[in-house]
């Protein structure tokens, strides 16, 4: 039953996944973190919760454009089900925001392997993760995979290691320009700190640590099983893998580095989880068995969020 809805490509598929997902953010507002939703709180929570949606259709665009799966809707099903599981998310503005637009990188960066316009998309890729970077600091870490793109698909064009540079430049002088048109030139100094909060390092919440780290491990287990099953896919498929797990690896590191008691940035790692979830899906022959984990997999994200909402 769900195998046959999400393992096609349908419009009815996004008004599901969609609505669900913009009654699930409004639902975590209110009742989980208990806001006071004015006029101005409920503007400004549009506008962050309609990129979230949007950030859906770039995570199955990404997906089918680069053939990182099938052709279904799998993709988007486990980005969503992630939000229901580190609801917290939702209640850091920056990670939805940082997420989206190295979503845009991400789709740049795995185009490059056509090798057109090659500079076009190395520039784009440095420049959208820089943009990035305005919401944590840290997300500049991701301009390691640039650089490690260019070394898989061109590396000995000279002027595609010159370009990630130039975008770093161009991104901090029209910074520089609007901040000094607006006053706030201090913002360098202040947002730039690279600072560690040594104390968020280790989460004291419990749950928020086991949920972590039964995270971290099954998308070991599952990057590990999609690279044995990818060995006789040809070499293309599990070059792309191998940035995928990067940006993962990437991405668990500037979530441990911008920990805070206010920033929950697990979200910048929910693309590359997904591939990896969806591709061990796909693997699956038995439709019986299937279905079963299909049924699992939305079952036990909502009975965390359910237990999530009871002790908190």
């Amino acid at each position: 039953m769900i195998s046959s809805i999400f393992g096609k490509t349908k419009p009815i598929n996004f008004i599901i996944l969609l609505g669900f997902l913009f009654l699930f953010y409004w639902c975590v507002q209110y009742y989980l973190l208990q806001k006071d939703l004015g006029a101005s709180q409920v503007l400004v929570g549009t506008i962050v919760s309609g990129i979230l949606l949007f950030s859906v259709f770039v995570v199955d665009f990404v997906v089918k454009r680069n053939k990182l799966t099938g052709t279904n809707s799998f993709a988007m099903l486990f980005f969503t089900l992630l939000v229901v599981v580190f609801p917290e998310t939702l209640d850091d503005t920056n990670t939805i925001l940082c997420t989206f637009f190295l979503l845009l990188a991400t789709r740049r960066l795995l185009s490059i392997k056509s090798l057109k316009n090659s500079k076009l998309k190395i520039f784009d890729a440095a420049l959208w993760i820089m943009i990035s970077s305005l919401f944590y600091d840290w997300a500049v870490l991701y301009i390691i995979l640039v650089f490690a793109a260019i070394y898989i698909y061109d590396p000995k064009n000279i002027r595609n290691w010159l370009v990630v540079f130039s975008a770093v430049f161009c991104f901090f002088l029209l910074l520089l320009g609007v901040l000094t048109l607006i006053g706030q030139v201090d913002f360098f100094l202040a947002h730039y700190q690279f600072s560690i909060d040594l104390k968020a390092l280790y989460p004291s919440k419990w749950w928020s640590s086991i949920k972590l780290t039964l995270y971290v491990i099954i998308n070991i287990l599952l990057a590990f099983a999609a690279f044995l099953r990818l060995g006789k896919a040809g070499v293309g498929k599990i070059v792309t893998m191998r940035l995928v797990a990067l940006s993962f690896v990437i991405g668990l590191a500037v979530n441990i580095l911008v920990s805070t008691d206010t920033t929950f940035a697990i979200m910048i790692t929910f693309f590359p989880s997904v591939i990896f979830v969806t591709n061990y899906i796909e693997s699956i022959k038995k439709e019986n068995l299937l279905e079963v984990i299909l049924m699992l997999s939305i079952f036990l994200p909502l009975v965390v969020f359910l237990s999530k909402l009871m002790i908190s």
